[in-house]
């Protein structure tokens, strides 16, 4: 196991490059996974990872421990406390991080199935809590606009909990023209709509269209779907949470697809 103490070390360097740029992430093809839960996912549905760093600390952990053990053929790299935390996301670091191929979806579908479209959601935060939403929710494509944050950052994959290994997303997509070939219905959220959505049928072949935190949906798209919906609020709040919304969306669906 290879110690590292020194932040001018080229394979630190490296690694922390691709926790700080998502330029890097992409030309690279690798992502950085944050925790003994994600690194576990992504090796029951894709595999090993490339790469597997640990702290110093994180040695102490049985949970790590038990990680290493189980990718016996991928010896970790240790690296000191002090370079971890510089590298990991997250206040109180995990102790271990993997590098992995970053997942491709196949060619864009010719004909997709009941999907998610999201336009300019920028909140990782939100983004992974939504990736999360639609994989417990059996969707199994989501398409995000090209001013979408990158949605295999750290800080997306923490809030996705594993969800990205269980989906097909495709990043930098034509919404307009993919909702015009679009053979199902195409429904749009925005809180302006006077039609519920628990009043509006959701089974079948839908694209469920949601827009940006602040601004929502643009015009183009709201003109392009067949229907406009919005969750009603008895409450006095002006809207949801991006997040919050779509969930209630896709749970409605489950509901009247009843497939539990």
């Amino acid at each position: 196991m290879k110690y590292i103490t020194s932040a001018d070390n080229p394979r630190f360097k490296a690694l922390l490059k691709l926790m700080q740029s998502s330029r890097e992430r992409r030309k690279a093809g690798l992502s950085l996974l944050d925790g003994v839960h994600l690194i576990e996912t992504y090796r029951d549905h894709l595999g090993l990872p490339e790469e597997v760093v640990v702290s110093k600390s994180g040695l102490k952990n049985h949970k790590i421990n038990n990680l290493i053990n189980e990718l016996r053929e991928l010896p970790p790299l240790l690296l000191s406390d002090e370079l971890f935390y510089r590298l990991s996301s997250v206040a109180t670091p995990t102790g271990v991080i993997a590098a992995v191929k970053t997942p491709q979806p196949q060619d864009m579908p010719d004909d997709p199935g009941p999907c998610v479209l999201l336009e300019g959601i920028q909140d990782p935060g939100n983004m992974g809590s939504i990736l999360r939403s639609a994989a417990a929710a059996g969707m199994r494509d989501v398409f995000l606009s090209r001013n979408c944050v990158h949605s295999w950052s750290p800080r997306v994959l923490r809030a996705g909990m594993g969800a990205h290994f269980m989906l097909s997303i495709y990043e930098g997509v034509d919404l307009l023209a993919l909702i015009k070939r679009f053979r199902g219905r195409v429904i749009a959220t925005s809180h302006h709509s006077s039609q519920s959505v628990f009043e509006t049928d959701l089974t079948g072949k839908v694209g469920l269209l949601f827009g940006s935190e602040g601004t929502g949906l643009s015009q183009e798209l709201l003109a392009a779907a067949h229907d406009v919906v919005a969750v009603p609020m008895p409450g006095k709040t002006e809207s949801l949470n991006a997040a919050a919304a779509t969930a209630v969306c896709l749970f409605e669906r489950v509901r009247q697809m009843r497939k539990w």
